[in-house]
């Protein structure tokens, strides 16, 4: 575990997009679900609407485009992530693949969510490939990032039916509330000390954790019930 550079640990965002995500996460610290510090939202994409939804003071987004390749903007974004000092670092929406040397810089304090029961559906289109799939079930993935694409230790799942006549756009926008809840229970949990990554496992106050964590309707994270 980090240790925590104040009274509350200090988290930072990465964002790409809308921002929802990022504003469930401000809710709860709003409310008192997540004792966490915003430090920083940082991006790839300076007119991403997520920016907005925090002080100017706690943005910084460069257009990755305009940089020569991606280990120089990847350099750069580290760089300003890690002066914030952040005990943990979450990628809420942040669409743009993370270097190696990104990734090892914050290695073991580094999540996202994932809209897919991974290891299910890693990648681009993964409401549309569960669809292909024919799954029964769909939902999100909170997990430690590791270089390759969506494949790093899962933490925490929410999962939802799929309905009968479902779209791609259908599904997102039924697991996006369910996301959103995961997100802020996961990210309590790192908050309050009590998650870990050791060896490519997940450490749940101590103990390796052998498979995801579920969340249930009220918003709270159990191990998951087989058979």
């Amino acid at each position: 575990m980090p240790s925590l550079s104040g009274p509350k640990p200090r988290l930072a965002v990465l964002a790409s997009g809308r921002g929802s995500n990022l504003q469930a996460l401000l809710d709860a610290i709003a409310d008192g679900r997540l004792e966490a510090e915003l430090v920083g939202v940082f991006g790839d994409r300076p007119a991403a609407p997520a920016l907005d939804r925090v002080a100017p003071a706690l943005r910084w987004s460069r257009e990755a485009r305009a940089y020569p390749d991606r280990a120089a903007f990847d350099a750069e974004l580290a760089a300003a992530v890690a002066a914030a000092e952040p005990d943990w670092v979450f990628c809420a929406g942040y669409m743009r693949i993370l270097g190696e040397a990104f990734v090892r810089r914050f290695e073991g304090r580094l999540l996202n969510v994932h809209p897919s029961l991974l290891p299910l559906h890693p990648g681009l289109h993964p409401h549309a490939q569960a669809l292909r799939a024919g799954d029964a079930e769909h939902g999100a993935s909170v997990h430690f990032v590791v270089p390759e694409v969506d494949a790093g230790a899962v933490v925490a799942q929410v999962r939802i039916p799929v309905l009968a006549g479902d779209t791609p756009q259908t599904l997102a926008a039924r697991l996006l509330p369910h996301e959103h809840r995961l997100v802020v229970a996961a990210m309590a949990l790192a908050a309050g000390g009590r998650l870990a990554e050791r060896d490519g496992q997940v450490r749940l106050d101590g103990q390796t954790l052998f498979s995801p964590l579920r969340l249930d309707s009220s918003g709270h994270l159990h191990p998951a019930v087989h058979g």
